[in-house]
């Protein structure tokens, strides 16, 4: 009930920015988590052929997000976000319609580009629009979000048992009418005149140090994030000898953020600097990863689904543990970005943010990939120490920034 009062109080292009984002989860996460599976499987292409398509689509997506970023600056947030959803609708719809190798890698490009240019410019949008509110937007984005990420592969492990196509278009679809939806709805704002070159804007960006080390500290949030989809699920598995369990994983936390994601923001947006709780938020995050240790190594394959589920409490604690950090730094993290720099660079900010943080989280999952492999021969705490480490790593790092006075340091505003 407090997520949807909240979400009225905000006016008509921001809800339609949350629901955009549910509705761009739901059709996501209804394919991709399956693209891999379709390629090898049901084309038969090989693991190199298959990695290669799947890493094109990220590439073009996370190297790409500058670009994004400073369209998003310089011909306005709005026209960006509405082609970035256009280019998705064809990318998803390329899934469905061709088979060979050239129609998959542009069905990749497409994909992954339509994500580097919608992405940072929703919240660029979402930013210049939420005002002295960005905190509780952010919060709402950040449920909105969580939800379609549960839904999603529901709908698509639905439709999969008709077809990879019928999922393919379903995605297209839905992204189809969020296309429209935006460019009925979003009002249009003047965009000021750019004073200096593309070029100018990314070296105004890159020259500070501060918000680079910023980027840098947030390699612990988007690795230990990422481990929503990756370790926790494995362990749940691992736990209780049953597949379902990485199912229980991702509703304990859904419900958790609709429950209490408002809650936490409002709670704590009236209670001190955006730094404290960004630092706090990570070492939750890295927290989350200690009671999963209890059952690192044991099997669940005997005992009864009494013993399981008495494994899989640990895993399911870790996890509601992480859901929490997320809630109580995530907001605050997206705050804080815009107000590193010139208002007319936000959209820059962000896409550069998501650039830094993304190489940086592609090789902290790295490690933990590595982790996981040296730990199934003798050592099963060591992916959850690893992450462990980042958490407090990270937060020891903002924690650094804020003593050295690097971070924006508007006290939080006191809301009635």
């Amino acid at each position: 009930m407090k997520t949807w009062s909240e979400m009225r109080a905000f006016p008509l292009a921001i809800r339609l920015l949350l629901v955009n984002q549910l509705g761009v989860n739901i059709g996501f996460y209804l394919l991709i988590p399956y693209l891999a599976t379709h390629l090898g499987e049901d084309l038969g292409m090989s693991a190199a052929v298959v990695g290669i398509v799947l890493g094109v689509r990220n590439l073009s997506q996370q190297g790409l997000f500058i670009l994004g970023g400073s369209a998003a600056d310089r011909l306005g947030a709005r026209g960006v976000i509405i082609a970035g959803c256009a280019l998705r609708t064809v990318g998803f719809a390329l899934f469905a319609l061709g088979d060979g190798l050239p129609v998959l890698l542009a069905a990749s490009i497409l994909s992954g580009l339509a994500g580097a240019l919608f992405n940072p410019a929703v919240r660029a949008y979402l930013a210049a629009e939420a005002g002295d509110r960005k905190a509780e937007a952010f919060a709402l984005f950040n449920i909105f979000a969580t939800t379609g990420a549960l839904v999603g592969p529901l709908i698509g492990s639905a439709l999969l048992l008709v077809d990879f196509r019928a999922s393919a278009l379903t995605a297209a679809a839905i992204f189809a009418l969020l296309t429209a939806a935006q460019a009925a709805v979003l009002p249009a704002r003047e965009v000021p005149a750019s004073k200096g070159s593309v070029l100018g804007d990314w070296r105004e960006v890159l020259a500070n140090r501060a918000f680079l080390a910023f980027s840098l500290a947030m390699v612990g949030m988007f690795t230990m994030e990422n481990q929503l989809y990756l370790l926790l699920p494995d362990g749940a598995r691992r736990a209780t000898g049953w597949d379902g369990a990485a199912g229980i994983v991702f509703l304990v936390g859904t419900l958790a953020n609709l429950t209490l994601q408002m809650r936490i923001t409002r709670s704590l947006k009236e209670r001190g600097t955006r730094a404290r709780w960004v630092a706090i938020g990570l070492a939750l995050m890295g927290a989350a990863f200690v009671p999963p240790m209890a059952v690192a190594g044991a099997s669940g394959t005997g005992g009864g689904a009494g013993r399981a589920a008495l494994a899989l409490v640990p895993v399911l604690a870790g996890a509601l543990l992480l859901y929490v950090g997320v809630m109580t730094a995530q907001p605050f993290v997206m705050e804080l970005i815009p107000e590193f720099g010139r208002a007319e660079l936000t959209g820059t900010y962000f896409g550069i943010f998501y650039v830094v943080s993304g190489i940086a989280a592609a090789v902290g999952n790295t490690v933990v990939g590595w982790a996981m492999d040296a730990g199934a021969h003798g050592a099963p705490w060591l992916p959850w120490a690893c992450c462990l480490a980042f958490g407090l790593a990270s937060a020891a790092g903002v924690g650094w920034l804020h003593r050295l006075r690097a971070l924006p340091v508007r006290a939080v505003a006191v809301t009635a």
